[in-house]
C-alpha cells in the first residue's frame, strides 16, 4: 500500500514539474521555520516563568499561534497533494483554507488571555529579571528572523496564502521579541516594571490584527466569495464583448485554495452561431485576462429553457 502512494506522487511529479517544485520549496521553508520556532517557543515559555516576564510569555504564546499555523500549513500542503476523490471532487484543497481558519480564531483567545493577564499586572507590577528577559528575546529576535529569511527564500510568500500568512506570523513574532527587548531595557534601567505589561498588550493587538486579517479572508473563501483580484462585472464585460454571445447569465467565481480559482457561467448565444467556436473563445479570454483555468461553461441557445436560478 506505501509502496502505492509513493508511485503515485511520483508519478503526480511529471504532469506538474513546475507546481510541484513549488510545493517542494514550500515545505522545505515551513519545516526550517516550524522546528526553530517550537525551539524559540519553549525557551520563552520557560524564560517567561523563570524572569517572571509577562512580555515574554506573550511572545511564546505568539509562537504557539505561529507552532500550530505552521504545523497547519505543512498538513494543508500534505493534503492539497492527495489526489481527488468521487466523495471529494475537489481533492483536499479547502483542508488548507479551513486550517486558516481554526488558526486565527486560536489567535483570538490566546491575545485575550494575554490582555487578562496584563490588566491584573497593571496595578502591581511584579519585579522582571530584565537581564535574563533581554537574552532570551534577543535570542527569539534572531531566530525569527531565521525563519522568516527561510520561509523568503525557500517558499512562495507572494502567492500562497498558506505561506504568506505563516511568513506574516513569523514578522509578527520578531515584532513581538523586539517589543520585549525594548521592555527589557526600560527595566533594567529604569525598574520601570509596568513597560512588562504594556508591552504584552501591544503584542496582544498585533496578534489580535493578524487574527482579524485572517478570519476575514476565510469566511470570504469559505462563502464561495468571488476572489479579491477578480472583478465580476469585468468577467461578465469581457464574455459579453464576445460576437455572437447575447447575454451571460448565473456567472460564479470561487476561490477552491489559495492560487485555484473556478468559474461557471451560462452563456446565450444567437441561433446561427456556432457554440464551440463561441466555449472556445470564452475559455480562452476567462485563461487570458482573468488566470482562471478551471472553467465550466454552457452554451445556450434561444430554444433553451431552464428554471431561473435561486443564485
Amino acid at each position: 500500500m506505501h509502496h502505492h502512494g509513493h508511485d503515485h506522487s511520483h508519478d503526480h511529479g511529471h504532469h506538474h514539474h513546475g507546481h510541484d517544485h513549488s510545493r517542494d520549496g514550500n515545505k522545505k521553508g515551513l519545516i526550517i521555520a516550524l522546528s526553530i520556532t517550537a525551539g524559540i517557543m519553549l525557551l520563552e515559555f520557560i524564560g517567561g516563568l523563570i524572569t517572571n516576564s509577562l512580555a515574554l510569555l506573550a511572545d511564546s504564546g505568539h509562537m504557539l499561534s505561529d507552532t500550530a499555523s505552521l504545523i497547519l500549513s505543512l498538513v494543508a500542503i500534505g493534503f492539497a497533494a492527495k489526489a481527488a476523490s468521487p466523495k471529494r471532487t475537489f481533492g483536499y484543497h479547502r483542508f488548507e483554507i479551513l486550517a486558516a481558519f481554526f488558526n486565527g480564531i486560536t489567535l483570538f483567545l490566546i491575545a485575550g488571555f494575554i490582555i487578562y493577564e496584563a490588566y491584573g499586572r497593571f496595578f502591581e507590577p511584579p519585579t522582571v529579571a530584565s537581564g535574563s528577559m533581554m537574552l532570551i528575546a534577543l535570542v527569539g529576535l534572531l531566530a525569527n528572523l531565521i525563519s522568516a529569511w527561510s520561509l523568503m527564500s525557500k517558499g512562495d510568500v507572494k502567492d500562497n496564502v498558506n505561506l504568506r500568512s505563516a511568513y506574516l506570523h513569523v514578522l509578527g513574532d520578531a515584532l513581538g521579541s523586539v517589543g520585549a527587548i525594548v521592555a527589557g531595557i526600560v527595566m533594567y534601567f529604569f525598574d520601570w516594571y509596568i513597560a512588562d505589561p504594556i508591552i504584552s498588550v501591544v503584542v496582544a493587538l498585533l496578534i489580535l490584527k493578524g487574527a482579524w486579517g485572517i478570519i476575514k479572508h476565510t469566511v470570504h473563501v469559505l462563502m464561495e466569495g468571488t476572489p479579491a483580484a477578480i472583478d465580476q462585472q469585468e468577467v461578465k464585460k469581457a464574455l459579453e464583448s464576445i460576437d455572437g454571445v447575447i447575454n451571460v447569465h448565473d456567472l460564479h467565481i470561487w476561490t477552491i485554495t489559495s492560487g485555484l480559482n473556478s468559474l461557471s457561467s451560462h452563456l446565450l448565444i444567437k441561433d446561427e452561431e456556432n457554440e464551440q467556436v463561441i466555449l472556445q473563445k470564452a475559455i480562452h479570454v476567462i485563461e487570458k485576462e482573468f488566470h482562471i483555468g478551471h472553467t465550466t461553461i454552457q452554451v445556450e441557445k434561444s430554444m433553451l429553457q431552464h428554471e431561473n436560478m435561486k443564485v
